[in-house]
């Protein structure tokens, strides 16, 4: 408060000076008016500026606020529009025009923002998806009687990278009476990926391993009654398919590692979009939590 004074006391200044009309004392005043109006239009503009900033942040807050409840709601519609489909599985034409219409309302959204690497990070399960090889699997399941397939994953490793990381497709399947059920063995596709725009990014597969093999109670009877003493060579038979591990290069027949593009429609921090360029299927994944 004091400052707006400021002006008012200086310009009382000359009648305290003995000489008012001498040069130097005018000159002086004239100076210490000239500093105080530079002041206050400093102050002014800095507070102009502050009170402007304020509320361009309050105005954003206030949208922000608007638009959540609007999304989430555009959120739960996708999730309910997918449900009892077996991801994906079993869809008639209408419930996929209904997904594909969901899918794009809540694309829209952060669309044109770049994607958050450190946000992306993570396991993330499928829900949903069009993709044919992924339908594949999921139709040997139900059609075969000595085949089955649990959930399925992405895994993203990437936090505190700038420009890229490891993203492996995680699928847990089993043999009936052979292995444990559901999640008997785990299969696994690893890819480098690389950020080439925004929100597309560059798979460059490396290879697929079958891993973490669970084999049923019924087959450990079968190599090793429990009636029967355990030899050394049925212990050793049992810890070598426990600790079973099958590696495959993936390679092209120029032994190229086999690429694709994969667009990531929608992130935030339950929900992940994407789309496989070229006509590959979509996809619709919630946040998981972290396989290993």
């Amino acid at each position: 408060m004091v400052f707006f004074f400021l002006p008012f006391a200086i310009a009382g200044m000359d009648l305290a000076f003995p000489f008012p009309s001498s040069p130097l004392c005018l000159k002086t005043l004239n100076s210490h008016v000239t500093k105080s109006s530079s002041f206050i239009s400093f102050f002014n503009t800095t507070t102009t500026t502050t009170t402007t900033t304020r509320l361009r942040r309050n105005f954003s807050f206030t949208i922000s606020s608007l638009a959540t409840p609007h999304l989430e709601n555009k959120k739960h519609q996708l999730l309910t529009s997918i449900q009892d489909t077996q991801r994906g599985l079993f869809t008639t034409p209408h419930q996929r025009s209904s997904i594909e219409e969901a899918l794009v309302n809540v694309e829209g959204y952060n669309m044109g923002e770049p994607i958050s690497l450190a946000k992306l990070d993570g396991t993330w399960r499928l829900q949903y998806t069009s993709a044919p090889d992924v339908l594949f699997l999921l139709q040997a399941a139900a059609t075969l009687p000595f085949f089955q397939v649990g959930q399925i994953f992405q895994k993203f490793e990437c936090c505190g990278q700038s420009n890229g990381g490891v993203i492996r497709n995680v699928v847990q399947w089993s043999i009936p009476n052979l292995l444990e059920e559901q999640e008997g063995a785990t299969l696994l596709v690893s890819a480098n990926f690389t950020v080439v725009s925004m929100r597309n990014i560059y798979l460059k597969f490396q290879e697929i391993t079958v891993r973490d093999i669970k084999i049923s109670e019924e087959l450990q009877a079968l190599i090793a009654p429990a009636i029967l003493p355990r030899s050394f060579i049925t212990l050793q038979i049992l810890q070598f398919l426990r600790g079973l591990k099958v590696e495959i290069p993936v390679r092209n027949p120029e032994r190229e590692s086999v690429g694709g593009l994969y667009y990531l429609s929608y992130l935030d921090d339950n929900i992940l979009l994407g789309r496989a360029v070229g006509g590959g299927g979509i996809f619709v994944f919630t946040r998981s939590q972290s396989l290993y």
